[in-house]
């Protein structure tokens, strides 16, 4: 279990990254989601104790993890949004290193574990390779590798299908999906889809701090009989952005629609949209302000 409680953070320029977070996560997979410049990637990094917080703490398994840091990473599994690599090391041969620090010291069990991981991420065939002739996608697969190496207790991803095609991307969420039944896996995203397949509980992150936590599903099954569609011209956004609460704009088949938040039908032309995550994030991310998301 991994408990973070009344986290802060705030950096030097007066950014507050991180505002009073607290959660309790158990075994499975978390979806922390979030748009980009949210806060979440200092939350993944104070978790994997590559920087202090300003005033919190954070527990796993017993493990103060401010205090005995050494102690998580022996569990811990970590793939940031940004890594660097050794450009003339094959991917073979890094994980190989990566393997014998963290503990496999037989040759022949750390071959054969190397060798299931680049099968898994699929990237066997390309095991001798040197990392940098990798492309942006298999880098992120090879950042998923080294991530699972030592069977890690804690496996923390953040942005990991960015650069993913969509079949990589299937691929590596039915990986995630079997390493959750014996780890806490949090999943860091501004992808929806990526929460929707993989997730039994999350969080809407922005500005620092929790907006909303719970199932997904139960979560925008809220906004059920709320939700309403248009299409307009273009030009009308403006208008309709004063009028109603928008989510989201789209295009579709080259029409210009509108999905808004109402209690009520709002008025000729609207039609009910059948409701899904990506618009509960929606509602979310535009109810912020302190106390208006109330589920």
């Amino acid at each position: 279990m991994l408990t973070i409680k009344n986290l802060n953070k705030t950096y030097p320029n007066d950014t507050r990254a991180l505002n009073d977070v607290t959660l309790t996560l158990e075994k499975g997979m978390f979806g922390l989601l979030g748009p980009n410049g949210a806060g979440k990637s200092t939350l993944m990094r104070t978790i994997a104790t590559l920087q202090l917080a300003d005033s919190g703490t954070i527990e796993f398994d017993g493990i103060d993890v401010f205090k005995q840091p050494e102690e998580l990473r022996k569990v811990l599994g970590y793939l940031p949004q940004d890594f660097g690599v050794y450009p003339k090391v094959s991917a073979e041969m890094m994980l190989n290193h990566i393997a014998k620090v963290k503990g496999i010291t037989n040759s022949n069990e750390r071959k054969s574990y190397v060798a299931d991981l680049l099968n898994k991420v699929n990237l066997y065939k390309f095991r001798n390779r040197n990392l940098g002739d990798y492309s942006g996608g298999m880098l992120q697969r090879f950042g998923i590798a080294q991530a699972l190496l030592g069977n890690p207790k804690l496996i923390i991803v953040d942005e990991p299908t960015a650069g993913l095609d969509p079949l990589e991307r299937n691929r590596f969420h039915n990986l995630l999906s079997e390493l959750g039944e014996d780890a806490v896996v949090i999943l860091s995203t501004h992808i929806v889809d990526d929460v929707t397949n993989l997730c039994q509980n999350m969080a809407v992150f922005n500005d620092g701090k929790i907006l909303v936590q719970g199932n997904p599903q139960g979560l925008s099954d809220t906004l059920n009989g709320k939700v309403f569609r248009k299409h307009i011209d273009k030009s009308e956004l403006g208008t309709f952005e004063n009028e109603f609460t928008v989510l989201s704009n789209y295009l579709r088949g080259g029409e210009f629609y509108v999905n808004i938040y109402s209690d009520n039908i709002p008025g000729e032309g609207f039609e009910p949209v059948n409701n899904d995550l990506e618009n509960f994030y929606f509602y979310c991310i535009n109810k912020k302000e302190a106390g208006e998301v109330a589920i």
